[in-house]
């Protein structure tokens, strides 16, 4: 199994008379090309052994989060195709702030606000999984802050900011999930949130080189200074010791987060357990490829096997402590 296997990137069909703007094909090109990129996470998304409602809501939060990382990260499309359906002028598209602001509206209308349905495909996908599940606009309304706070902020200085971070851009996720299944408790919520953040720190740690190149650093200041690592050494094309001594610190910290995180799959039972262990296997699998590269994360970021993914699924299925 890959990260992205068995998923199902068949959108919800737009409701007849919707009001959305754009043609099917439109619709078509919009959401095959975000929900496309599923496959390339560190864990399967929406496996096809889960019940259709749960893997069609899976996609369509997928979808949110994927297009609110593309406009804060500034991969959108060329042409400014979502800048408009978003209603906005298409030569805006480069205004990540503006962009994150209309999109916040159309998330209002998800939630019936005012101005009609909403306009962008993958917000009208996700507005029956929110009315069928009863989700909420809080874990939705984070992400957005999250990519703002991608356009101010491009340094942490300490471990507590990096993991306050990582309450907006993270955590809500495993949270939503949580809400779609429901089988959403303080306690399960805590275990998510530590599996959540350590999947945010994982894939940090695989894309040092390409968050530099957007002038971004998730690694704490303070763990730097400790190591010794300058913005300059990570800017190699290969990492030094220094480096290599600072991504395996990290590397276990977030090994750590997982530990904490992993009673979440025990306290499950049936389809569910599996798709959650699948989320701790694919971060488990992410941090074993950096450390089978040697902690040297510069040259590009290490992905796992198929192989190594199965394995620590499978690890995780056996290991994680059942409750109930």
């Amino acid at each position: 199994m890959t990260p992205g296997h068995g998923i199902s990137s068949r959108p919800h069909a737009v409701p007849e008379n919707s009001g959305a703007p754009g043609t099917s094909d439109d619709f078509s090109a919009v959401t095959g090309a975000t929900l496309g990129k599923a496959r390339s996470e560190n864990f399967p998304v929406a496996p096809a052994f889960l019940p259709r409602a749960w893997r069609e809501g899976l996609m369509a939060v997928y979808g949110y989060a994927r297009l609110v990382d593309d406009i804060g990260d500034g991969d959108l499309a060329p042409g400014g195709r979502d800048a408009a359906l978003l209603g906005l002028d298409p030569a805006a598209a480069d205004d990540r702030l503006a962009v994150l602001d209309a999109f916040e509206a159309d998330l209002k209308r998800v939630f019936g606000g005012p101005g009609g349905p909403p306009r962008h495909p993958l917000m009208l996908a996700l507005q029956p999984v929110v009315r069928a599940h009863g989700l909420t606009p809080e874990p939705f309304l984070g992400l957005i802050e999250a990519n703002r706070q991608d356009q101010r902020v491009a340094r942490y200085a300490t471990y507590r900011d990096l993991l306050g971070y990582c309450e907006l851009s993270a955590n809500p996720v495993g949270r939503l999930v949580l809400q779609l299944t429901g089988t959403a408790t303080p306690e399960r919520i805590r275990r998510s949130d530590a599996v959540c953040t350590a999947l945010q720190i994982a894939e940090h740690l695989q894309d040092v080189a390409e968050d530099l190149g957007r002038d971004r650093i998730y690694l704490p200041g303070e763990d730097m200074r400790r190591f010794h690592v300058a913005e300059a050494d990570l800017r190699a094309p290969s990492a030094g010791a220094s480096v290599r001594s600072l991504i395996a610190f990290e590397t276990e910290r977030a090994r750590d987060l997982l530990d904490e995180g992993t009673p979440l799959v025990g306290s499950v039972h049936g389809r569910l357990r599996l798709l959650l262990a699948g989320f701790v296997g694919g971060g488990r699998a992410a941090l074993r490829a950096v450390t089978a590269a040697g902690f040297d994360v510069l040259p590009g970021p290490p992905k796992p096997t198929k192989s190594g993914l199965l394995r620590e699924v499978a690890a995780v299925l056996r290991t994680a402590p059942r409750k109930g």
